[in-house]
């Protein structure tokens, strides 16, 4: 593997950690909902504004909410791993290949 394949793989582990981190941000945020959690804390203000605006846009499209459970995070979390296995084997053999 070349110099410019190594930058490649490892910009890909880099977007790979991010959305793992994102993904334990949504399931944290998910968790929250099930308490009632002080709106002015800033840790539930951050929460909020990281996955808002996600599910916002997962809602504007398809129905998330059935028989009273909201399964907008279940959705974002099977979308994000399926996106985070595509784009890693992608970069992996793209830097392969270099």
């Amino acid at each position: 593997m070349s110099t410019f394949g190594s930058i490649i793989a490892g910009l890909g582990g880099i977007v790979h950690t991010l959305i793992n981190v994102y993904i334990w941000v949504v399931i944290i945020a998910a968790l929250l909902t099930w308490v009632r959690p002080d709106p002015t804390n800033p840790i539930v203000q951050v929460l909020y504004r990281l996955t808002e605006p996600a599910y916002s846009l997962l809602r504007r499209y398809v129905p998330t909410v059935f028989n009273g459970i909201d399964l907008a995070p279940l959705i974002i979390i099977i979308g994000l791993q399926v996106i985070d296995v595509i784009f890693v084997r992608l970069v992996y053999a793209l830097a392969g290949a270099l």
